[in-house]
Parts: C-alpha cells; sequence; structure tokens
C-alpha cells in the first residue's frame, strides 16, 4: 500500500484505511510564549510602496525584524550601478542572489543569480554593483549591526533591527500604510 493509499481511502471503498501517522497533525498544544509564525507569500512584492528605500535606487523589502535576538531577514534591491556601502559585520550574515549580481572589492569572486553567500563575523567589506547589471535583488539575513567604515575603518554609521524598523515606520507612514505597517514583520 502507498503513502497516498493510506492517506486517503478510494471513495468506492467500503471501510476507511487506517492513516499513517507520519501525516497526522501535531495533537498538543503549541507553548503559549511561542510567537507566531510570519508567512509571506510575495517576498518580492508588486507594491512599489513595500520597498524601503535607502538612498536613490537602493531599497530594502522587510522580511522579518526580529527585535527580540537582534537580527532583520530582508530582500535588497539595487537598480543602479556602483558603491553601495562598505560595512564591517560583528556577527554572520547569510546572503541569497535571486536577481544579478554584486561583489565585494575586497574579494575576487562574484555573487551571481542563484548563488549562496556566508559573510564571516569580522569581515569588512564594501559592496558593489558593477554597469551590466540592471537589477540586483538579494536576500539577506543580518545578525547584529552592519557599521558603516571609511577606508581606513573609521566608523561613519550603523543599521541594526531598530533604525531598520525606523526606517521602515517613516517610509510606510509616507506610503499611506500607516506607521503599524511595520508591526507585522517584528517578532
Amino acid at each position: 500500500m502507498t503513502t497516498a493509499e493510506q492517506r486517503a481511502p478510494e471513495p468506492h471503498a467500503s471501510a476507511p484505511a487506517p492513516l499513517d501517522e507520519r501525516w497526522q497533525p501535531y495533537r498538543k498544544p503549541q507553548p503559549a510564549e511561542a510567537v507566531p509564525e510570519l508567512v509571506i507569500a510575495a517576498a518580492v512584492p508588486q507594491d512599489e510602496r513595500l520597498w524601503v528605500p535607502i538612498e536613490e535606487n537602493v531599497w530594502f523589502r522587510p522580511l522579518l525584524l526580529s527585535a527580540s535576538s537582534g537580527y532583520w531577514m530582508s530582500v535588497l534591491r539595487v537598480r543602479r550601478a556602483g558603491v553601495l556601502s562598505r560595512h564591517r559585520h560583528p556577527q554572520p550574515v547569510h546572503g541569497y542572489v535571486i536577481k544579478g549580481s554584486w561583489r565585494y572589492l575586497e574579494h575576487d569572486w562574484v555573487a551571481s543569480e542563484g548563488g549562496y553567500v556566508y559573510e564571516a563575523p569580522g569581515e569588512t567589506h564594501t559592496l558593489v554593483v558593477d554597469p551590466h547589471v540592471d537589477e540586483m535583488i538579494t536576500l539577506f539575513q543580518v545578525n547584529g549591526t552592519m557599521i558603516y567604515v571609511d577606508p581606513d575603518g573609521a566608523v561613519t554609521g550603523f543599521d541594526d533591527v531598530f533604525t531598520r524598523i525606523d526606517k521602515c515606520r517613516a517610509h510606510y507612514t509616507a506610503a499611506g500604510l500607516g506607521a503599524g505597517f511595520v508591526d507585522q514583520f517584528i517578532r
């Protein structure tokens, strides 16, 4: 008997087939303290209002803003060539390239469509989108802080989950979605 036959009896069967336990949902309650899951149907949205501007032709789309753990997941979209930022990460960063490509001036590799990048804690690098790339879209998980620096390492600014939340609130208010629109992404 196949798994499909174990799951659902044939309509003409006289007695239901026993259900395979693997297909049974968990029967106990979830922890009362657990925050609700977050499901986003379109991580790369068509609605331009969901893209939060960082600078001209550079936006991020928040997916998860973990204020309780100090990280954020977002989709970065770039529609111009040039240097985006030079920054250091005290925590690891994970990236998955959805469209286009990008690179770091400090390395000889290129992150291309379909590629995954792990950025080790302590790394300082300069993100570049080359002129032949019309649009770059990358999913990033940034843990901790992005510390912006000049070429000699002097700190020029930073971003963390709280500055990202503030940017979202300001943008969503201006876009007519309301300051509370960002709350759905905060955990």
